[in-house]
């Protein structure tokens, strides 16, 4: 895959995307958000990529839209311009929740604004113990919900806490992500990609069909009624018992090894 603002590579099943602007702390440009938007749709078709890990190049996971390549560009565009724009930062958090494979942020350093989106959007997140975290969007006169924030920020966070960070765009550290629960590791800076790629392997060694599942449902069991979420669980479960890991992972409990799941 070739992209032309982030660095992608891939070794043993595993994707890393790396935002590559250390100079501007990886602000995103128009560019980065289609090749965002892009890459996160093709991943769902490749065969090759078991999980994903999203970091920055530098101090900076990723500062939020760059000033003067998205902020300043926006100012002068039409209403219809505007949304199309909005709509595609949006498709990205979309294509990133739609993938069924799990999906790491190393967060090296701030996460701001569109930013913390991304570190959101994922579904695990190891913080650097220097990185820190800003949902900016009402410092510059935007609402809160921006790139899917109040439909993700309060699951993970819980409403009242959600809406602090949003209402008051305030930075926090590391220590008070973790304590939030909207980091769930937080390591030295100097271990942070190894930590997250020791999470992969983990990960691409597991049951990649049920966990594609399981955070299928994580996403669709938030809006229903208990009733309709047991159903899916039934129908869900059931498939996963037709599948060949289901059966390695019994023999490997009865004869005591490690499972051997299918990484094809």
């Amino acid at each position: 895959m070739d992209y032309k603002s982030f660095v992608f590579a891939q070794n043993d099943s595993v994707a890393t995307i790396r935002l590559d602007d250390p100079g501007k702390l990886n602000a995103l440009t128009f560019q980065t958000y289609v090749d965002l938007e892009r890459v996160f749709a093709e991943l769902a078709h490749d065969d090759a990529v078991k999980v994903v890990v999203l970091t920055g190049t530098g101090n900076g996971f990723c500062s939020g839209g760059s000033v003067s390549e998205i902020i300043g560009p926006l100012l002068q565009m039409t209403g219809p311009e505007l949304y199309k724009f909005t709509r595609m930062t949006c498709d990205v958090v979309k294509n990133m929740r739609l993938l069924k494979k799990p999906i790491i942020a190393a967060v090296n350093g701030i996460a701001a604004g569109a930013g913390a989106m991304l570190m959101l959007a994922s579904d695990l997140r190891i913080f650097s113990e220097r990185a820190r975290a800003a949902f900016l969007f009402v410092r510059v006169g935007l609402s809160g919900a921006d790139m899917g924030a109040l439909y993700l920020l309060p699951k993970i966070v819980g409403m009242g806490k959600a809406a602090e960070l949003l209402y008051f765009g305030d930075t926090i550290d590391a220590r008070e992500a973790y304590r939030i629960g909207l980091a769930n590791r937080v390591v030295a800076g100097e271990t942070l990609m190894d930590e997250a790629y020791k999470w992969a392997a983990r990960l691409r060694n597991g049951p990649l069909y049920a966990l594609g599942v399981t955070k299928e449902l994580l996403e669709q069991e938030s809006d229903v009624d208990l009733e309709t979420a047991l159903e899916m669980e039934a129908r869900a479960q059931a498939k996963c018992m037709e599948m060949a890991d289901f059966t390695e992972g019994y023999n490997a409990f009865v004869e005591k090894r490690p499972p051997k799941f299918n990484r094809d």
